[in-house]
């Protein structure tokens, strides 16, 4: 065996790092979605302190992540946490939930190219194709079609050539990004102190209703559980660093600094710009109603041209940093499950030349080709997907951070704290996702995500019956 095969080149300095999870937690969600979901559920006074809120979570449970990285350095994360404390079984439940969260946010991304060129560039864009169809009621075309399969192709075949090429790019990527959602937001200061501001509804209205009763406002608590309840997706991300470990090349007591910095980040771009859209649009719950890209209109109304450019380069920038995030991430993850026999083996194979999971990214770009099939509404359903894959993930990686500070005689109470408050946390995001509660409608899953979930378990039983009797078994490649 070329035991130099199997080893993760260690090319990644700490801003490159700082871009993968900062350009994964940032996608286009935090465009698309003010007029879609945040200012409609939760307006601009619920979108805040939920995304603030979230980005405490996170923060708290990004602890027990920066105690369990430098005692089990390798890619994997928090499938390796779990394997190491809990066994075979639970690793794999943890394992492969979490290339759901990081896999989903691929064709997610993708899926979103053709609504952001037909912002820019006018509804004919992408709305073209013979044998077109609808799916969820909303037209899906070729054209669109096209354009994301491209782009997946494409970052699929950057990730194989190498992480310190994709590192590059992902630098760049995010540090446009960050410009532009700073620029947008010292525009949106200017533009409130100049004309002034309507953030009601403050708490967000019912688009159901608008149609018969108007703007019906909606009340405080449901506002705030409607965005806080899929923070785990917001702040996806973050959790990335671990799945990288073995190719970083500086200590590990930076990744606390890098993960609190990156989450940071993420908190100011949703809130920005989901409050621009009100401070520049007095009409903005109509223009939700009907469905327009408000961040967009608003950086038009406040910029002129150079307005809708900025949000061109911005959006373009967060979408594409997480494709090359989250393609990075899902393949490091496959990679290391495989390695130990929890998937099959052609998964736990390098490519000779640039020594990257040549084959993980393979399957994750099939995976991802299935998204822009489905169309733009199904959007919100990989949002779903993602967010319990990442529960999932917080709650594995506290349980096992909680149960190795208990055991080592340098584990500190505060970090104990954190690692149970986050475990809470973790469940409780998932009751929000996963259970029906009268009142709060907007929180749980949609009846299509149950759909996918119970795809995505099935698919990982047949793994898991494939494997049985592999796993624990490492993999030896010649």
């Amino acid at each position: 065996m070329a035991k130099e095969k199997q080893q993760l080149k260690k090319s990644l300095n700490p801003l490159s790092v700082w871009a993968i999870a900062f350009g994964c937690i940032i996608g286009w969600g935090s465009f698309i979605n003010p007029g879609k979901k945040f200012l409609p559920n939760s307006g601009v006074a619920g979108t805040a302190i939920a995304m603030v809120l979230g980005a405490l979570v996170m923060v708290i449970i990004a602890v027990s992540y920066a105690y369990m990285v430098p005692k089990h350095p390798k890619a994997g994360g928090e499938f390796t946490f779990t394997k190491s404390n809990f066994g075979k079984i639970p690793a794999f439940i943890c394992g492969w939930f979490l290339v759901a969260a990081y896999l989903t946010n691929v064709p997610m991304n993708s899926t979103a190219i053709p609504l952001i060129m037909e912002g820019l560039f006018g509804n004919t864009a992408v709305s073209w194709g013979v044998g077109s169809y609808s799916v969820a009621g909303n037209p899906v075309y070729l054209g669109g079609i096209i354009v994301a399969v491209v782009f997946l192709v494409a970052f699929a075949i950057l990730n194989i050539l190498g992480v310190e090429k994709a590192g590059f790019i992902q630098k760049g990527l995010a540090i446009t990004l960050a410009v532009c959602a700073f620029t947008l937001c010292i525009s949106g200061i200017v533009f409130a102190i100049k004309d002034g501001v309507n953030f009601n509804p403050l708490w967000g209205f019912d688009k159901a209703a608008y149609a018969t009763e108007g703007v019906k406002a909606n009340s405080w608590a449901p506002a705030i559980l409607a965005t806080f309840a899929i923070a785990p997706w917001a702040f996806v991300g973050f959790d990335t660093i671990p799945q990288a470990a073995e190719e970083f090349k500086f200590p590990f007591k930076k990744v606390i600094k890098i993960m609190i910095i990156a989450i940071a980040f993420g908190a100011f771009v949703y809130i920005s710009n989901n409050t621009i859209c009100a401070v520049a649009l007095n009409n903005w719950p109509e223009l939700c109603v009907e469905g327009k890209w408000v961040v967009l209109v608003a950086a038009e109304k406040m910029l002129g041209t150079f307005g809708k450019v900025l949000v061109g380069f911005g959006v373009a920038s967060a979408v594409l940093s997480g494709m090359m995030g989250f393609y990075l991430a899902s393949s490091r993850l496959m990679w290391s499950m495989a390695k130990d026999g929890f998937l099959p083996r052609t998964f736990a194979k390098l490519d000779e030349k640039h020594q990257t999971p040549r084959n993980a990214l393979i399957f994750c770009l099939i995976i991802s080709l299935v998204g822009p099939f489905l169309g733009r509404e199904a959007l919100g359903w990989f949002v779903d997907m993602s967010s319990i894959g990442a529960s999932i993930g917080f709650f594995f990686t506290c349980l096992c951070a909680a149960r190795e500070i208990r055991r080592d005689k340098d584990g500190s109470m505060f970090k104990f704290i954190c690692a149970i408050t986050g475990c809470v946390f973790a469940v409780l995001f998932m009751i929000l996702q996963l259970i029906p509660i009268p009142g709060f409608e907007s929180v749980h899953f949609v009846w299509q995500s149950y759909v996918m979930l119970g795809v995505w378990v099935l698919l990982g039983v047949i793994f898991f019956l494939w494997q049985r009797k592999k796993i624990g078994v490492p993999v030896e490649l010649e």
